[in-house]
């Protein structure tokens, strides 16, 4: 069997979602009447414009990344780390020297 690898694209989910984890057994049924069951590890999706749906774990862990929190991020930025070292903002940035690693 030969493999063909012409006419292959990599693709990317392009919408950001809510989500988490179930630690119960859950069902319910959305706007639409569609009934959605999940169990103990599945994930609760919430979507942009409300809607809400389950996924089992292994696809959603196969499908989605994990953002960094707003702010989780703002910490980040605030106190970068570089090669294994934090760099304060403070001392040589504010004398005009370039920070040291």
């Amino acid at each position: 069997m030969q493999k063909v690898e012409s006419g292959w694209h990599v693709y990317r989910t392009r919408f950001l979602v809510r989500a988490k984890q179930l630690t119960q057994p859950l069902e319910f049924r959305d706007v639409l009447g569609r009934e959605h069951t999940g169990q103990p590890g599945d994930y609760l999706i919430e979507s942009s414009d409300g809607t809400q749906r389950i996924a089992r774990r292994e696809i959603f862990e196969d499908i989605y990344v994990v953002m960094i929190s707003s702010a989780r991020m703002k910490r980040k930025i605030s106190n970068p780390i570089i090669a294994g070292r934090t760099i304060t903002s403070t001392s040589n940035s504010e004398k005009g020297q370039h920070p040291t690693c």
